[in-house]
């Protein structure tokens, strides 16, 4: 059996230096805020589930931090959620800032700023590893991808909420559970698929 072996941070190309060959300041900008878009975009693709809703928004970014890179990735990201500090209304159903309605910090605070170290840690095991050839390889790098949103999505909201154990899965990982699961069946069918366009 062949074994993957790491050798620097871009052993492996990603999809954006293959598809936009381009270097410079401009094209990393550009494939940076368009990353940071695709985000806005499906955050507004939305169940509203209580304290935190359901959305398409972890499915981007675990793609952004594949498809860009693990600095892109991150840069992506950390655009993103300062957007969405500053008032811009790209947070799921539009929301921005980072106040609650009640006026404390809002209960997803903590999966937000789980964004740019998810997609990081997703597009350093797609560059060390190429994990997004295959689609078992893919779960693999959504699924590590999806764990540090979770630490960090559930670590806020219980600092926040006081919630503990039981009662804190229910709120902040359980109604998300089967809407994850088939967010990264979708992305480990959709990169390997966008893989072979490229190389025909």
């Amino acid at each position: 059996m062949t074994q993957l072996q790491p050798q620097t941070a871009s052993s492996f190309p990603t999809l954006a230096r293959v598809a936009f060959p381009q270097t410079g300041l401009l094209p990393s900008a550009l494939l940076i805020v368009g990353g940071a878009a695709l985000v806005a975009l499906l955050a507004q693709a939305e169940i509203p589930l209580k304290p935190v809703p359901v959305t398409l928004q972890t499915l981007a970014v675990l793609l952004v931090g594949a498809a860009l890179g693990w600095k892109r990735g991150f840069l992506a990201m950390l655009l993103y959620v300062a957007a969405g500090a500053a008032g811009l209304h790209v947070f799921a159903g539009g929301g921005s800032g980072l106040l609650g309605t009640a006026g404390g910090l809002r209960p997803s605070i903590g999966y937000l700023a789980s964004y740019p170290f998810a997609a990081a840690l997703v597009g350093l095991l797609v560059q060390r590893f190429g994990l997004d050839r295959r689609f078992l390889g893919t779960c693999l790098a959504m699924l590590a991808g999806s764990a540090v949103i979770y630490v960090f999505g559930l670590s806020g909201l219980s600092a926040l909420t006081g919630l503990k154990g039981g009662a804190l899965f229910t709120a902040g990982l359980t109604p998300f559970l089967l809407g994850d699961t088939l967010k990264l069946v979708l992305a480990a069918l959709l990169l390997p698929v966008t893989w072979n366009l490229l190389r025909r």
